[in-house]
């Protein structure tokens, strides 16, 4: 994370936030949503878009956490084949979206955004299918807050976490598209 200062540090909280993701499924709304096949998915089309919008803070007096340096570092990583996005289109303008860290059978979800109402649970989903589709062991979101916790997050203790990350850390998986 990056501190008061825009310093890169080093973050590891004792309570982490995690979605069990062979036990996800939408809620009746989001079925709704769904089926009304309003929005279009696409993966690592417009990754520095997405974490972009996702480093606006969402009113004027809050900061962001998403320095620039944090910003470039995560870019590089997308390069790399280690960072994704997944976006949401409405009318073929992107209106939504997620970004996180592969590293195995493991994603951390960083950030998400919503310029519209659903987008950000419509990516979520879209994720949640494609972390399952792909055997995805762990998806990991860090902290427990209003909307993960609405999305179907449940935290657990740094000791359960790490046990989970050495199990799916080192097996290969890719992230790619499948039937939603």
């Amino acid at each position: 994370m990056a501190n008061h200062l825009g310093n890169i540090t080093w973050h590891f909280p004792v309570y982490r936030a995690v979605f069990s993701i062979n036990d996800y499924a939408p809620t009746k709304s989001l079925r709704k949503v769904l089926k009304s096949k309003t929005f279009e998915f696409k993966i690592n089309h417009a990754f520095e878009q997405v974490i972009r919008n996702c480093a606006e803070p969402r009113r004027k007096e809050e900061g962001t956490w998403l320095s620039e340096p944090m910003i470039e570092a995560y870019i590089d990583l997308h390069q790399r084949g280690h960072a994704h996005s997944i976006e949401v289109y409405q009318e073929k303008t992107l209106v939504g979206g997620l970004y996180g860290v592969q590293i195995g059978s493991v994603f951390f979800g960083e950030s998400m955004f919503s310029r519209v109402s659903n987008a950000s649970k419509v990516a979520f989903h879209f994720l949640m299918q494609v972390l399952k589709s792909n055997n995805f062991l762990l998806l990991d979101s860090q902290y427990l807050n209003d909307h993960t916790e609405l999305l179907g997050a449940k935290e657990i203790h740094h000791e359960e976490f790490t046990a989970l990350l050495k199990l799916a850390r080192n097996a290969e998986n890719s992230f790619k598209i499948t039937k939603p």
